[in-house]
């Protein structure tokens, strides 16, 4: 799969995880084009921490409203009904457990659901943002990512990089499967029929625990 096919394959399968009603944040990034694959019938309420509740479809190119951005900067739009609000209201709805799933994308995350997607020591980095908060106060967290990052492992058996949240995320959606977080470890619940078992394993640091009942990864 090239890179656009890995971010369809992964946005596609994490739609699957909102229920309807669900009122959702999204993290930068590959978890922004979630959105576009939710099935239909389901109708959930995005939030952006910067203050939006109720964000539409990504607009068109061309169409673009200067003065309506998702928090990593990127264009959005409003549904009907939408709001909009100061950041100090947006933090009180996250931190006060109101968020059902957030979705996040990760530099690491191990088996004992500690993430670190925040800052890679030495290089320069802007700060933390509101992904502590989301972590600890969404009452799910899924993380959307590519499996490895330019062949380095990114699901670890320990995060070696500086967390952002211990023991807060729940799944794992990558292009390879999909991984639950549980108290014995890892578990591989679907599997991408492009890989095998062992490509997989290869593939993650953590040793993954396989479900009796895996399938393959739903679109």
């Amino acid at each position: 799969m090239d890179k656009n096919q890995i971010r369809e394959f992964i946005a596609r399968r994490a739609a699957l995880e909102l229920k309807d009603g669900d009122l959702v944040n999204l993290g930068i990034g590959l978890p922004t084009v979630v959105p576009d694959y939710i099935p239909e019938g389901v109708n959930v309420i995005l939030q952006s921490e910067n203050g939006l509740i109720g964000l539409g479809p990504t607009p068109e190119p061309g169409k673009e409203d200067k003065n309506l951005s998702n928090a990593g900067g990127g264009f959005v739009t409003l549904a009907k009904g939408a709001s909009t609000f100061d950041s100090a209201t947006s933090f009180g709805i996250i931190r006060g457990g109101h968020v059902d799933v957030t979705i996040l994308g990760a530099l690491q995350v191990d088996e004992k659901g500690n993430l670190a997607n925040w800052m890679i020591p030495g290089k320069l980095t802007p700060g933390m943002g509101g992904a502590m908060d989301l972590l600890i106060g969404a009452k799910k967290v899924i993380l959307a990512m590519e499996h490895t990052a330019k062949g380095s492992h990114k699901i670890m058996k320990e995060c070696n990089l500086p967390l952002t949240a211990a023991g807060q995320v729940n799944l794992i959606i990558t292009e390879m499967g999909v991984m639950e977080i549980t108290p014995e470890g890892i578990v591989l619940k679907e599997i991408n029929p492009e890989f095998t078992l062992e490509e997989v394993q290869a593939a993650t640091e953590a040793k993954l625990i396989i479900a009796a009942d895996l399938k393959p990864v739903q679109q």
